[in-house]
């Protein structure tokens, strides 16, 4: 039955019989008839019916909350079997938000340093898309906002807090400015993230509770984009601390703290509410531990009110 659920899941996913079909690289009938054997084993219809894919029935929506929960089960089963018999191994897929990419290599990189068996795959996804993939099991983990917007039923692991800086070029209004207010950047040219980015909702936020409103000229959904426009000189940015410091900004790229209020929002990963998790994740949680604490740490010697 295991493998008719994973074929239930990827049909709810696509909603469409032939895409979950050549997703699954199997032919169309093999799905539909997989799917009537399921119904016929549960004595109840799934799938409204026409033409072509309708939606889930009631029931359908209740069996692939199930179906998720077993197919999971079923796969972490599996990899434990596995790492029992050869240690932990395989590839650990994780969702980030953009904002985090650059300190994602902090977490995986002594991972593998323990576990060389392990390979990576990392998407960069919006912080609804990270949630999503990871309740389709499409990921194993997500690096997301912990703090800001609901995340539903997930166990989380507090990474660090996100603060935030004006990007600017050398010459601007601002440029010799120990700190800069919120409400005194908005009349600047700025380069932002999308919309349907969190970062981006939460930089209007404040930006609103200051009393000012945002008109950037130049939006993007990669921070590549946005610090090649920083670099002509005519436009600035606002970005996270830890990021601005991973790019090593330098002259004539000045990186000035943003205040009143002084804002941060905990960033962190999150992983399926399942109990075991699979070995991978298991370990990859401890893993995120040693680093939230190994940044707590550099946090404070960073911080002269805690010297």
């Amino acid at each position: 039955m295991i493998d008719k659920l994973e074929f239930f899941i990827a049909l709810a996913k696509a909603e469409h019989f032939g895409r979950a079909a050549e997703d699954l690289g199997i032919t169309q009938p093999t799905l539909s008839a997989a799917i009537k054997q399921l119904e016929d084993q549960l004595g109840v219809m799934l799938v409204n019916r026409g033409s072509r894919f309708q939606g889930l029935t009631d029931e359908g929506q209740q069996v692939l909350g199930w179906a998720r929960r077993i197919v999971g089960d079923a796969r972490a089963m599996r990899e434990e079997m596995r790492a029992a018999r050869g240690g932990l191994s395989g590839r650990i897929r994780i969702a980030a938000i953009p904002t985090a990419l650059a300190m994602v290599s902090r977490l995986t990189t002594p991972f593998r340093e323990k576990h060389p068996g392990v390979t990576f795959s990392i998407l960069s996804r919006t912080s609804i898309e990270v949630l999503s993939l990871l309740g389709n099991l499409d990921v194993d983990v997500g690096i997301t906002y912990l703090d800001n917007e609901p995340l539903g039923r997930v166990v989380s692991v507090p990474l660090y807090s996100e603060r935030y800086q004006l990007i600017t070029a050398a010459g601007t209004e601002f440029a010799d400015r120990k700190s800069v207010s919120w409400a005194e950047i908005a009349a600047l040219p700025l380069c932002l993230l999308t919309p349907d980015m969190q970062n981006r909702r939460i930089i209007d936020q404040h930006l609103h509770e200051a009393g000012a409103t945002v008109r950037p000229t130049l939006e993007s959904n990669s921070m590549l984009v946005l610090f090649a426009h920083i670099r002509t000189g005519k436009w600035s940015s606002i970005m996270p601390l830890n990021l601005a410091e991973t790019f090593g900004f330098m002259e004539p790229i000045r990186s000035i703290p943003i205040v009143q209020p002084d804002a941060s929002h905990t960033v962190g990963l999150v992983a399926a509410p399942r109990a075991p998790h699979t070995p991978l994740v298991s370990a990859l949680l401890d893993e995120a531990r040693l680093l939230a604490a190994t940044l707590r740490d550099e946090t404070g010697k960073a911080d002269p009110s805690q010297a």
